[in-house]
């Protein structure tokens, strides 16, 4: 209830400083036009007697009472979040208004980096995003353009670097995933200010298939040669390998995980048959059993 009135009380000052009523229209206040976030400063009044000071900002207000003629000090980190603040000096017979803006300190203390996406194919053209936004030691973006640099490593290959400017305390790259499957280190930078991600790279779609086949008892015995991306990575096991048999009109089909890098498993030996085999939209060779290859 208290935090409401006041907010009230401060609606109706901030009003009457806009309005007609009682209010000096040219103000003898001496105001500095900007303050950096955190910095000291003074406003300088004049004329005598007992006066209220305010100070009213987005999210921030200073109340002082002040002998008039003197300057006002405020001390370093009073006030510090960037923005505009309407200055108001109440006496009895009327009201004197200003205005000023605080600026972002200039120099990087913290980023907000993001990152995506976490897991990425191998070998993917930008195929990796980085947004970076650079706030000051108060959490005020920095609108100043500021040189952000990113760099992307840890895995097989040389380090990709990138250098841009921020516009609106925001800066962006895109980066190219590795050849190789890892976690690779994307680290932003701004001044002396850092912040790292880390990237999975993953093998991509398998590129190449091939199998064998050899007899088992009354069964044919199938597996696959190891399968790989077009990088030569392993592609994960568990990645689902297709075999296909078709005999005298008939087709069976078996779904098979890849284990250790390889598919395996048995189908039945008929003399004729042909058996393939896929994953994905990549085939594999065909089998003519007991025709040839």
């Amino acid at each position: 209830m208290k935090s409401r009135l006041t907010s009230l009380f401060l609606g109706g000052l901030i009003l009457a400083a806009t309005s007609n009523l009682a209010v000096s229209q040219t103000s003898d206040l001496r105001i500095p036009t900007t303050v950096e976030a955190g910095a000291a400063f003074s406003i300088q009044t004049t004329g005598s007697g007992n006066a209220t000071l305010y100070i009213v900002g987005l999210g921030q207000v200073l109340r002082r009472e002040v002998q008039l003629g003197e300057p006002i000090p405020f001390a370093a980190g009073d006030l510090h979040n960037a923005g505009h603040y309407l200055v108001l000096v109440v006496r009895d017979s009327s009201t004197e208004n200003g205005a000023f803006d605080v600026t972002e300190a200039p120099q990087p203390s913290t980023l907000s980096f993001l990152a995506r996406p976490s897991r990425v194919p191998v070998d993917l053209r930008d195929g990796i995003n980085g947004v970076v936004y650079v706030f000051d030691t108060f959490q005020n973006l920095i609108l100043q353009p500021t040189q952000a640099s990113f760099q992307l490593s840890g895995v097989a290959g040389a380090p990709q670097a990138r250098t841009v400017l921020t516009r609106n305390g925001v800066a962006w790259t895109k980066m190219n995933s590795a050849s190789k499957e890892g976690a690779a280190q994307f680290v932003a930078r701004v001044g002396s200010a850092s912040d790292t991600r880390v990237i999975t790279q993953v093998p991509g779609d398998p590129c190449s298939l091939r199998m064998n086949a050899r007899p088992s008892g009354q069964r044919l015995a199938l597996e696959t040669d190891p399968v790989r991306d077009c990088s030569g990575n392993p592609v994960p096991d568990g990645t689902v390998v297709t075999f296909t048999e078709i005999y005298n009109g008939d087709e069976a089909t078996v779904d098979v995980p890849i284990k250790h890098g390889i598919a395996r498993t048995e189908m039945p030996a008929y003399k004729g048959a042909t058996i393939s085999v896929a994953t994905g939209v990549v085939m594999g060779n065909e089998i003519h059993w007991g025709g040839g290859q």
